[in-house]
């Protein structure tokens, strides 16, 4: 069996997450990129608002209203979210942060992780 290296399952990471919010929210970002450090995966996704959330984000307590939305639309498509993480990874998510800027478009998912995946990965890389 071909083991992945810790770039191949960033890139997956990233494809799958992609198509998650396209799939569950509505609309994918424009791009996005995925870290994995230790225990812990950043995703950073850019262009994530659509139209009417720009023009949302400008009005008199928009932005937080925008934020509320995210964070209730991932609480519901949480179990989908963790399940996308333990197929490409292997690792269980411990906990999830997630925020979303209303100003640059940008969100940003922090995982932690049951299990060092970086470690995981260099061990079964063979060179």
């Amino acid at each position: 069996m071909l083991k992945k290296t810790k770039g191949q399952v960033e890139a997956e990471l990233s494809t799958a997450i992609t198509q998650f919010e396209r799939d569950h929210l509505g609309r994918g970002p424009k791009e996005a990129r995925t870290f994995i450090v230790q225990d812990m995966i950043l995703i950073r996704l850019k262009g994530v608002l659509t139209p009417a959330e720009e023009k949302l984000a400008t009005e008199k307590d928009g932005a937080q209203l925008i934020k509320q939305v995210r964070m209730r639309l991932i609480e519901s498509s949480r179990q989908l979210f963790e399940q996308i993480v333990v197929e490409k990874t292997g690792a269980e998510i411990i906990s999830l942060h997630t925020d979303i800027s209303s100003r640059t478009g940008e969100r940003v998912f922090v995982l932690s992780l049951n299990k060092n995946l970086e470690e995981d990965l260099k061990k079964s890389v063979v060179v």
